[in-house]
């Protein structure tokens, strides 16, 4: 299992609920930007990233997010969601996802999700600040 999250330095673990699945009996696609979703914020948390922006009013904001299924989930299960950048822009990052079932052993899903720096009191994006750039660096161990 360890294997299938290296190099992805914030990892949670979500249960696979009942009510995740749809008519297919299969964890609906739109779960799955959930579980990002989740994983995401675990990230941003570990960055401290949403007290600074209610300290600066400059937060993330998602621009665009896909997702590449593997196999389908079902109840019951648990899975391990992992984060990391991937790329970093003056205003933007790239988070990449990965989704790992551990009843299976093996990666459900892959994703990635286009953030974008937004300025919320100025209502339009603005550079990535230099600290939240430090933090990321030395979250992923490029820094």
């Amino acid at each position: 299992m360890e294997e299938l999250l290296a190099g992805y330095p914030v990892v949670i673990q979500l249960p696979v609920a009942w009510g995740d699945m749809d008519a297919m009996q299969h964890v609906n696609n739109t779960v799955y930007f959930r579980y990002f979703e989740s994983g995401r914020i675990a990230y941003f948390e570990r960055l401290e990233l949403m007290d600074r922006m209610k300290e600066t009013g400059v937060g993330p904001i998602l621009a665009s997010a896909s997702c590449r299924f593997k196999f389908p989930l079902t109840y019951p299960d648990t899975i391990s969601v992992g984060v990391r950048v991937t790329d970093m822009g003056e205003d933007r990052f790239t988070m990449a996802f990965r989704v790992v079932s551990h009843r299976h052993q093996r990666v459900a899903a892959e994703g990635d999700g286009l953030i974008v720096t937004y300025d919320y009191r100025a209502g339009r994006k603005t550079p990535v600040p230099q600290e939240v750039q430090a933090r990321i660096q030395a979250l992923e161990g490029t820094g």
